[in-house]
């Protein structure tokens, strides 16, 4: 009896290790043939490439290329900001803090981006305070940081990817102006109203809105608007400003007052984490993506700080990198972000056993072909074999994320391009036909 078990055992044993071997074997193969593609390919040389394939099933690397160096991340800087709020925030976010005193109602801001974002449109914080029958004032003062995000570009003041941050964000912090008539706009929220004048001396080319640098002072040119124009423009930030925009929008009365926080401060809960979550991911949301940190602050302190929120993170969640990161923003508008590939796919195995989901956790990700800012980078396909994020800056184009293959096997890669000076569209095909290349041969 003693001998059959302890043949079972060495049976058992003996099937494991064979096992084990053809992993590794398989890996390795996997290895030379994406290593020779690499090699073999005339457009990578010419600009820095990292490169790391990672098998989730048996947690093992399979193939690096310079996967230990420092790259700019672009947008895969919002990685480490999903997975921070993963860990950090409720399933509901918070909205508002708040305290009844007497007749009056106090709030405060905790960053959260989800008020009435053009996107996600929650509501949970105007329909508190329109029903409120208290006076309602809001105390300003949590938000320490500047009104960019550290290395930020000052000359994309104006551009809709580039809003300014604060503690209770409005509408994207953006003005909003549609088509109303060939010869009329809207605008919203309506208080910027007042501030948007012709030019006169522009009576050519396409109608656009330009906001001067320092000020709320917006201008477009004496040219006929065409149907389906929407553009959207961030205006310079105030306490006054927020305050004056959320009484225009609830029509009610808006005082400020200086009061910290009280212990017993009650928590008002918003919009699904999850859902803001997605709509960070698909289209590569900076202004969500900065606030969502402030949010996590939140969750740790009276102020929200963007550095506060990083240092914790990665003291308290990110000890597991192999590679210490340099992290200063949410969104990854900034180039003094640096992280390695094998930091990417570390992190991103760490988000797919958090979620421990693959069709809930794709579904939070732009898919190949199907969806977000990887709609247009793969072939249209019945089923998309790659859920990631992009990163795209001057020079600088990733992706990062999920691989799946003809074998039914899901690989996890980081694919990282700095310092190119060819059109972004050909690095672009150039990692589709790489990753292409896994998903059909492994």
């Amino acid at each position: 009896m003693f001998l059959l078990k302890n043949h079972n055992f060495i049976f058992i044993a003996f099937v494991l290790s064979l096992s084990l071997l053809a992993g590794c074997s398989t890996n390795k193969i996997i290895s030379q043939k994406v290593a020779r593609e690499f090699k073999n390919s005339q457009v990578i040389k010419q600009y820095q490439v990292g490169f790391a394939l990672y098998n989730p099933a048996d947690k093992k690397m399979i193939f690096q290329k310079d996967a230990d160096r420092y790259f700019t991340p672009a947008s895969n800087t919002k990685l480490y900001t999903f997975f921070a709020s993963l860990k950090m925030l409720p399933d509901l976010m918070p909205a508002l803090k708040y305290t009844e005193q007497n007749d009056s109602l106090i709030f405060w801001g905790t960053g959260d981006p989800a008020f009435l974002q053009f996107a996600i449109k929650d509501k949970s914080a105007y329909n508190f305070l329109l029903a409120s029958d208290k006076k309602l004032f809001f105390s300003p003062g949590r938000y320490s940081g500047n009104f960019f995000g550290e290395g930020w570009a000052w000359d994309d003041y104006d551009y809709y990817y580039q809003p300014e941050i604060t503690e209770m964000p409005i509408m994207d912090n953006m003005v909003t102006s549609t088509y109303a008539s060939p010869n009329k706009i809207n605008i919203k929220p309506k208080v910027f109203a007042p501030c948007f004048e012709i030019d006169s001396t522009q009576k050519t080319g396409n109608f656009q809105v330009r906001r001067d640098f320092l000020s709320n002072r917006f201008h477009y040119p004496a040219v006929v608007v065409k149907p389906g124009y929407n553009q959207q423009n961030p205006y310079k930030t105030t306490t006054q400003l927020t305050v004056e925009i959320l009484a225009d929008t609830l029509h009610k009365p808006i005082g400020i007052v200086k009061q910290k926080i009280p212990k017993d401060a009650k928590t008002l809960p918003g919009a699904k984490r999850d859902s803001v979550l997605k709509y960070m991911m698909l289209p590569s949301d900076n202004f969500i993506a900065e606030h969502l940190l402030l949010v996590c602050a939140n969750q740790i302190g009276d102020t929200l700080s963007t550095a506060k929120a990083i240092e914790y993170i990665t003291k308290n969640y990110l000890s597991f990198l192999p590679d210490q990161v340099k992290w200063v923003d949410g969104s990854g508008l900034s180039r003094q972000n640096l992280f390695t590939p094998r930091d990417n796919v570390y992190l991103l195995d760490s988000i797919y056993r958090l979620v421990n989901n693959p069709e809930k956790l794709f579904d939070l990700f732009p898919a190949g072909g199907k969806s977000g800012t990887l709609k247009s980078a793969y072939p249209k396909t019945s089923e998309p074999f790659v859920f990631g994020k992009t990163g795209s800056l001057g020079g600088v184009h990733n992706q990062s994320g999920y691989v799946l293959t003809k074998k039914g096997k899901t690989y996890i890669f980081s694919f990282m391009n700095n310092n190119f000076v060819k059109p972004t569209a050909e690095v672009r095909a150039e990692m589709v036909r790489i990753m292409t290349y896994i998903h059909d041969h492994f």
